[in-house]
């Protein structure tokens, strides 16, 4: 039945994206037909469609997880098989043949009803499951707090279709526990004695149980695991470990073949690193082919403004502290500098050029550094870099400071359009600072990252602390 519904899902795709198209050739051409470049370049869409979207987890189950990550999921996965199919057709020499108006339509077009056909679906499996149809029995191995946070969650989002129906509760926490083998007033039946529980879960043909339990309780992970070790029943492993994870989206990776769980790593997961990595590239390649007028005007301008070269390049650290050059377009006039000593730019600086307070003030002197990003450097969305000199300082006296580098950092990002940026002449401000870049990589997603730079594109261009 699962293989029959992904097939199903992958024709949809494959409908949409062609009724997508059609759509925008019916706004676009008078006659409202098709075109000689529409067939090959649909088509080829069309199976990038059907070759990425898996590879970018579009088609996983997303019962119970954010539908806003689903949404910048298939929105990604969109642009990334239309860029591969714009290449394809450059490739091919028949890129001239694109209306670029019917694209921007049909990129939009086909991109909102991918999207709106999945939030469509999931609305209505919720509704179905508010119903108490497409429900998923859960029964529930846990200890104190933690397991009942669990049960709060599955309560508060019946949409999701989880339902708790038993709860075996470890012995030494069974005291505070109702009465054992008894429906409880939420109507979860609560065991005290695992082969009870085992014979229920068996007898109610549940296929799913959840460990919430603390690292501390091996013990009755290991008796649970062996007790249905041979049962056609999903174990899951929900750790307790807010108490070490610094960021709560650690997750599980393979490491030498073992499963090791990040309690201080990347928050990123590996395929949500690729996934952006691709965006930063493809975003990147685009910005500097539109962009390329208005680089070649300030660059120019640059030159004829005062002596020295046009970029300016200084050392910062990358993902992991990996050191590299970063470049702006030079704004102030060219002076001596003492070493390992860094002056930052103060109102009224008077080593600013007047070209340059206005490409700091609009942030356009940042433009250079898509070059980092085409090259990998760097990310467009991330905790923004410092000077090495400022790494040094504010790592012993601001908490959490080297986690910023967990990640590539960014041109833009969650603390530059919540006004924190230019100079930081108090310890406060870097604090400040630092609170929301950590708030970004706890709270990471493709939607953010497309809020963040839509909020740049419409605000953070230009701010009174630019100087």
């Amino acid at each position: 039945m699962r293989e029959i519904q992904g097939v199903m899902t992958r024709l949809s795709d494959v409908a949409i994206v062609l009724a997508g198209a059609a759509l925008a050739s019916h706004i676009r051409f008078a006659d409202g037909g098709a075109h000689d470049f529409v067939a090959p370049f649909v088509a080829l869409t069309a199976a990038f469609v059907l070759v990425l979207f898996p590879a970018f987890g579009v088609y996983d189950s997303w019962r119970g997880r954010a539908k806003r990550m689903l949404a910048g999921q298939v929105a990604l996965a969109w642009f990334v098989a239309q860029a591969c199919a714009l290449t394809a057709m450059f490739s091919l020499r028949e890129i001239d043949y694109v209306s670029r108006l019917w694209f921007v339509y049909w990129s939009a077009l086909g991109g909102a009803l991918l999207i709106g056909y999945r939030l469509a679906a999931h609305a209505v499996l919720a509704r179905l499951r508010h119903a108490g149809i497409n429900l998923h029995q859960v029964a529930i191995v846990g200890a104190g707090a933690h397991c009942e946070g669990i049960l709060r969650r599955i309560e508060a989002a019946p949409a999701t279709g989880f339902r708790a129906a038993a709860v075996f509760i470890a012995r030494e926490h069974a005291a505070s526990a109702p009465e054992s083998d008894k429906a409880a007033g939420d109507g979860v039946r609560r065991f005290d004695d695992l082969d009870a529980f085992a014979r229920y879960v068996r007898g109610s043909d549940l296929h799913e149980v959840w460990l919430a339990l603390p690292l501390s309780e091996e013990r009755t992970i290991l008796r649970v695991v062996g007790e249905f070790r041979d049962d056609l029943v999903n174990i899951r492993f929900m750790p307790d470990v807010r108490s070490l994870a610094l960021f709560e989206s650690g997750g599980v990776i393979d490491l030498l073949g073992v499963p090791a769980i990040n309690l201080v790593a990347s928050p990123l997961s590996p395929s949500a690193l690729l996934a952006k990595a691709l965006f930063d590239r493809v975003f990147a390649a685009c910005a500097l082919i539109g962009l390329a007028p208005l680089l070649a005007v300030i660059a120019a301008a640059v030159k004829l403004s005062s002596p020295g070269p046009v970029l300016f390049k200084q050392k910062r650290k990358g993902a992991d502290g990996r050191v590299f050059t970063m470049y702006k377009f030079r704004t102030m006039r060219v002076h001596e500098q003492t070493p390992g000593v860094l002056q930052q730019a103060v109102r009224h600086d008077p080593r600013v050029t007047k070209l340059g307070g206005f490409l700091r003030h609009t942030s356009l002197d940042e433009l250079p550094q898509f070059f980092n990003v085409l090259r990998g450097d760097m990310s467009v969305v991330g905790p923004r870099p410092h000077a090495l000199e400022h790494d040094d300082l504010y790592r012993k006296v601001v908490a959490g400071y080297i986690h910023r580098y967990r990640i590539k950092p960014g041109i833009t990002g969650w603390a530059q359009i919540n006004g924190y940026r230019g100079e930081t002449d108090r310890i406060e401000k870097m604090e400040r600072r630092v609170a929301h870049d950590l708030y970004y990589l706890g709270n990471w997603s493709f939607g953010l990252d497309m809020r963040i730079i839509a909020a740049t594109i419409v605000k953070g261009f230009v701010h009174s602390n630019a100087y």
